[in-house]
């Protein structure tokens, strides 16, 4: 797919689950503790699971007990796009996938050495491969 950007949400829905769409296209979030991948530690790779860019490694992940996967940094300059969010009366940073504009979460300044960061992120918006 050359450009993710141009797809219409009616292309998205067909693409994509309904929750995934939900998540990601609707900027919408998982209930904590039900996706698939918050208590994954295997070693491996965290990609979109709209376009298959890769975006975390296991190496950044770490238990943060909210629920959601979450990172300490993304896999490589360049692959998350931040956005401020100011929804549900607060002001948060939201992450989305640089290649499909894909809402994967949050990132917030409250996590472990070494970047002090936590990317609090959606299961339904990544999909694991193993190393």
């Amino acid at each position: 797919m050359a450009d993710w950007r141009a797809l219409s949400e009616d292309e998205w829905r067909r693409r994509l689950a309904p929750e995934q769409f939900h998540v990601m296209r609707e900027q919408g979030t998982e209930r904590a503790f039900t996706g698939a991948l918050w208590n994954n530690h295997e070693t491996g790779t965290f990609r979109c699971s709209a376009c298959d860019l890769e975006l975390f490694s296991s190496a950044d992940k770490f238990e943060s007990g909210t629920g959601w996967p979450s990172f300490t940094r993304p896999i490589a300059a360049g692959r998350i796009e931040e956005r401020r969010d100011e929804s549900l009366g607060m002001v948060r940073v939201e992450v989305h996938c640089q290649r499909c504009g894909g809402h994967q979460g949050h990132v917030f300044d409250d996590g472990p050495a070494p970047t002090g960061m936590r990317y609090c992120i959606n299961s339904v918006s990544l999909r694991f491969v193993a190393a």
